[in-house]
C-alpha cells in the first residue's frame, strides 16, 4: 500500500492549518499565488463528510478565495477539487490571469503561450498568510 502525500506533514508553505483542514502555498514556479486546502483526515469524497464539514471545508476555500483576490487581484479564480491521483479531500484555489501559460484553458493542460510567472514577493507573501488566517478565522466563526 503507499502511502497518501496529503497525510503526511506538508513540504509547501503553510499559510494556516486547525485540527481539520490546512491552507499551503504550493511551489509552483507559473503560479506562484497557487492555494490548496487540505483536509487533514483521510477522506475521498465531499459527500464522505457530514454536512457541517461540508460547509467547513467551503468556508475556507472561500475564505482563501477572497484573501488571493485581495492581494493579487488575479483576472479569474479557478476552484478544483480532484483527488484522482490522490484520492484525499483537497481543493485547489489557483488565481488565473490572461496572460499566464494556460489561459484560457486549464493550468493541467497543455501551454498555450510562452509566459513568465513573477514569483511573489516577500511583502505579497507576508500580506496573503496575514489576509488568509484573517479570513478563514471570521468565515469559521460566524
Amino acid at each position: 500500500m503507499t502511502t497518501c502525500a496529503l497525510c503526511l506533514p506538508t513540504p509547501h508553505d503553510l499559510l494556516w492549518q486547525d485540527d481539520f483542514c490546512r491552507v499551503v502555498l504550493l511551489h509552483d514556479a507559473d503560479y506562484p499565488a497557487y492555494c490548496r486546502v487540505e483536509l487533514l483526515a483521510h477522506v475521498k469524497e465531499m459527500t464522505d463528510l457530514p454536512p457541517a464539514a461540508r460547509a467547513r471545508t467551503m468556508k475556507v476555500v472561500f475564505a482563501v478565495e477572497t484573501a488571493l483576490r485581495e492581494v493579487i487581484q488575479p483576472d479569474k479564480i479557478n476552484l478544483a477539487s480532484l483527488g484522482n491521483k490522490t484520492p484525499h479531500l483537497h481543493w485547489h484555489i489557483l488565481p488565473r490571469f490572461e496572460e499566464d501559460k494556460h489561459f484560457p484553458n486549464s493550468h493541467w493542460g497543455s501551454a498555450v503561450r510562452d509566459s513568465e510567472s513573477q514569483p511573489l514577493k516577500q511583502d505579497q507573501r507576508d500580506r496573503l498568510q496575514q489576509l488568509v488566517v484573517e479570513r478563514v478565522e471570521c468565515a469559521l466563526n460566524s
